[in-house]
């Protein structure tokens, strides 16, 4: 690493503090006096059933509850005058085949219901509505940090309230996380530095919702550190860097590279690594110091990592004196992972390979590094490009110090195979100035162009007060061009803004972990996303397109299903020729295909950088293009019409269309039973005033006649075809006296219109509509909405008393 200069702590500058000791970039005398938590956010009785009809009437009708005294003393009377005649005078027209008749109907109605719910009980949720972050209230904070728990020895938390600036790697379809910082709630600002382990197993699909972490035991050995990098080859991953705990402060350790081997899951130090000799780099058998706040990434097609830039201080390395300042890094540490040569290095030189411990080199020299306008940087980013240059180029994007910002309008280019580094300008409309974002590049499926997305980061001023971004930016290579996006939240709402996260490409779509969001928002859970690259949306899920592909070897042969690293099916390899991880089913968005040509396949039209390059591979390279399968498609893609998300949606689409097809249907026929039973209310009330008044007429002789006949004729309808129906009379009172009517069965007669209506024959001897027809539908107990009997399961009966009435 780059040497460190002496100064007395009296004539020492002061120093930017961690992007993530707190809230950001601040100076030392703020260290101790500006860590402050973020901020919450803050019935009636059951009526007697009596056979009797004129009983039925009387204890449910509310009307004449001021007559049940003076009619209590006839209440034997009538229950044995109804008794003793068997319904004689009323009789129930109830035949057989009608009572199966309505049977079948309930039986039928029973069916439609349930062959209507089945679809609804079967169906189960496609995609449920993504995360809407937002500012969450205190309320909503408890339940989260109850569900949290304690911290077990054993085991990782998968669930906490914020996580960020962690180390993390997939391998084969598997995403591992080491590390993080993390809060159980929003008032936490100790113990923040963890060595939780975590995978999420991206072979699978999963909801942002509820990404599948899995708890992996917590290592013994491997420290408690952040903002360091987790480098990865095709069977280990190798934590480097990192800084420890600043509350509680927790002085470093030695340096020590820790392995984890994914096959047998054993964590393996490897102690004191030592700096081999090669070009442009320092010379052999110095220590390998600890740095934090850099850039790092893996290739592991070539067998090597590196960790660009950074910092050291007494938080990242052991011994080191509190009278001297904090020192930024512009140098390159690379590492060669065992088993892999390079030729760069001089101990691997002619075909010789990396033992156990793996070798390092520590590039301090190349092309532009040691001038005055290579910065040195912390909280940038660095991703990787092949097809330029024998071996492939690093872009460095980002960063900065204490006072100074990297250029956006400038990008670092560093050619790996000639261990040089150089500058290339770019165009269109620049970001802003940031540091700690994230970026992950996905590969045309004919190499014309590779696309960095840079997502989220954060400024570097004021010191304390930092503001947190959540745009994206493209910088499509070889044109280095920034085409900046605006995200289709159609599916998912963005997520919060936020800085320190860490990205992953996998199956074309971008995996977001955690981040440092605003104080405002007090919890960020599970806080893991997903962005789709080629539909330029953010999804409420992960969709997995390789699946268990990625778990089988590749043969190099061209009908094997095996894609570990999830590549372009033209593109799968182990070499520096073979394609970029992750970018499996990945096409170029219309957004970027407008300013660079081409279509969703490649066939780039700007295939070389807008602003001329100086030097370097960019200006002298070749690109490697790749033949896409068929000359035309490539085969799977997120938004394509044979992708398993498409399919899901378009069966969730029928479903949702079947389902409010069932819900109208049922809207339209519970209104329906709402109407009837609102007429056969009416009628009851109606059949209930005259049997009530026919019973006082009963009692008081022709006055009550008089009465009921007043009555009886105010209650029904004002229509020809009725008066004719109900009786052979005229209004007038001669006419009507002079008709009378007799029950031939009981003896009883009356006279008139009174006596029809109370029951008797009418001239014709016929029966009355009141007497015989609605009454004897109405028969057995008053009009009831719900039940076996009801209008809902029995809409037949009901539909007569309102056609007979």
């Amino acid at each position: 690493m780059d040497s460190a200069h002496h100064q007395l702590a009296s004539q020492a500058s002061t120093r930017r503090k961690s992007v993530f000791m707190e809230v950001g970039l601040v100076d030392e005398e703020q260290v101790r006096s500006e860590r402050n938590p973020a901020p919450s956010i803050a019935k009636h009785a059951e009526p007697r059933h009596l056979r009797p009809r004129i009983v039925r009437f009387r204890s449910k009708n509310d009307v004449f509850e001021d007559k049940r005294a003076t009619a209590q003393s006839d209440d034997d009377n009538w229950e044995t005058d109804t008794e003793s005649d068997e319904d004689d005078t009323f009789p129930r027209i109830q035949p057989r085949l009608n009572m199966v008749s309505q049977k079948v109907c309930r039986l039928g109605l029973f069916a439609l219901v349930l062959a209507l719910m089945l679809p609804i009980l079967q169906i189960c949720s496609i995609s449920p509505q993504g995360v809407r972050a937002g500012v969450i209230p205190q309320t909503s904070i408890e339940p989260i940090v109850a569900q949290l728990g304690a911290r077990e020895d054993s085991g990782s938390e998968t669930q906490v309230c914020k996580r960020w600036a962690g180390q993390s790697a997939v391998v084969n379809g598997t995403l591992y996380m080491y590390g993080f910082r993390t809060s159980n709630d929003s008032q936490q600002k100790s113990n923040t530095w963890t060595n939780d382990f975590l995978s999420l197993d991206l072979t699978k699909s999963w909801q942002i919702s509820s990404p599948s972490l899995t708890s992996l035991s917590k290592p013994s050995g491997p420290p408690a550190v952040s903002l360091g990098y987790l480098w990865n080859s095709h069977s280990s991953l190798y934590l480097y860097g990192g800084e420890f705990s600043e509350q509680p402060q927790k002085l470093p350790t030695a340096n020590s590279l820790w392995e984890y081997k994914i096959a047998s899951k054993e964590w393996v130090e490897h102690k004191n690594p030592k700096s081999s000799s090669g070009d442009h780099a320092e010379k052999a058998g110095q220590s390998i110091q600890r740095a934090a706040e850099g850039s790092g990434f893996s290739v592991p097609n070539l067998g090597r990592g590196w960790y660009f830039g950074g910092h050291q201080d007494f938080l990242t390395t052991k011994d080191w004196s509190n009278q001297v300042e904090r020192i930024y890094l512009k140098s390159l540490l690379e590492f060669t992972y065992p088993g892999y040569s390079n030729e760069a290095v001089d101990d691997l030189k002619d075909g010789k390979k990396a033992g156990d411990d793996g070798v390092y080199r520590n590039i301090t020299e190349g092309g532009l590094q040691n001038s005055g306008s290579f910065p040195e940087r912390a909280d940038g980013i660095l991703v990787y490009i092949p097809g330029f240059g024998a071996e492939g180029t690093l872009i460095g994007v980002t960063g900065g110090d204490n006072d100074t910002l990297a250029q956006m309008n400038v990008i670092d280019v560093y050619d790996i195979a000639n261990s040089t580094w150089y500058k290339q300008n770019t165009a269109g409309d620049t970001p802003k100035y940031r540091v700690n974002p994230c970026a992950v590049v996905a590969a045309a499926a004919d190499g014309s162009s590779y696309n960095i997305y840079m997502y989220g980061g954060q400024s570097l001023q004021p010191a304390g007060n930092q503001e947190q971004y959540d745009d994206i930016w493209i910088l499509s290579v070889p044109s280095f061009t920034w085409i900046e996006v605006k995200p289709d939240t159609s599916k998912s709402s963005s997520p919060p803004a936020r800085a320190g996260h860490s990205c992953h490409v996998w199956d074309s779509q971008m995996i977001v972990l955690g981040g440092y969001t605003s104080k405002e928002l007090a919890c960020d859970s599970p806080g893991i996303y997903a962005f789709n690259l080629s539909s330029l949306g953010w999804s409420d899920q992960f969709t997995a397109l390789t699946g268990d592909r990625a778990l089988k070897a590749f043969n190099g042969k061209d009908d094997d299903e095996g894609n570990p690293l999830a590549q372009q099916a033209n593109q799968r390899g182990f070499d520096h020729k073979a394609g970029l991880e992750g970018s499996y089913g990945y096409a170029v968005p219309n957004k970027v295909q407008e300013v660079i040509g081409g279509k969703e396949t490649g066939g780039a039209t700007l295939t070389a950088p807008v602003q001329t390059p100086t030097d370097g591979p960019y200006k002298s390279g070749t690109p490697i293009t790749y033949t896409i399968p068929n000359g035309a498609t490539v085969t799977q893609m997120v938004d394509s019409s044979n992708s398993a998300a498409n399919r899901g949606n378009k069966i969730g689409a029928i479903v949702g269309g079947v389902l409010a097809g069932v819900f109208f249907l049922v809207a339209a026929y519970f209104a329906f039973c709402a109407w009837v039973y609102r007429k056969q209310v009416a009628i009851w009330k109606q059949h209930a005033a005259v049997v009530t008044a026919r019973s006082n007429a009963e009692k008081s002789g022709t006055a009550g006649g008089t009465l009921l006949s007043s009555a009886v004729a105010s209650s029904r309808k004002n229509s020809t075809e009725r008066a004719q129906r109900d009786g052979l009379y005229t209004s007038g009172s001669a006419t009507a006296s002079a008709i009378r009517t007799s029950n031939e069965r009981t003896g009883t007669s009356y006279t008139g219109a009174a006596g029809v209506a109370a029951g008797g024959v009418d001239a014709l001897g016929r029966r009355s509509s009141i007497a015989s027809s609605t009454d004897d539908l109405l028969d057995g107990q008053e009009p009831a909405f719900w039940g076996t009997r009801g209008v809902l399961l029995n809409p037949r009966r009901s539909l007569r008393v309102i056609n007979r009435d």
